[in-house]
């Protein structure tokens, strides 16, 4: 799937009652980052400070590769 030729209908309605899972370390589920899945392999990610913004769309294996970036430590300041 290409992310870039996405029909933007498509991802309006994808978002309108999508369900977004916050981090378990959240204690209320503010000032996190939020995810949620879309169909066609479609990862939405989101500032829950901003839920009005349009989210970040990923492809499953861009997702994949950032979270398992970031559990190697990979995206950490020097």
């Amino acid at each position: 799937m290409n992310k870039n030729i996405l029909d933007p209908v498509w991802i309006e309605t994808q978002l309108r009652d999508v369900r977004w899972q916050t981090g378990s370390l959240s204690s209320d589920g503010t000032n996190c980052v939020q995810v949620a899945f879309l169909d066609q392999g479609i990862v939405a990610l989101r500032d829950s400070k901003n839920p009005e913004k349009a989210p970040h769309l990923f492809t499953d294996a861009e997702y994949d590769a950032f979270t398992g970036g970031v559990e190697r430590g990979a995206l950490r300041r020097s």
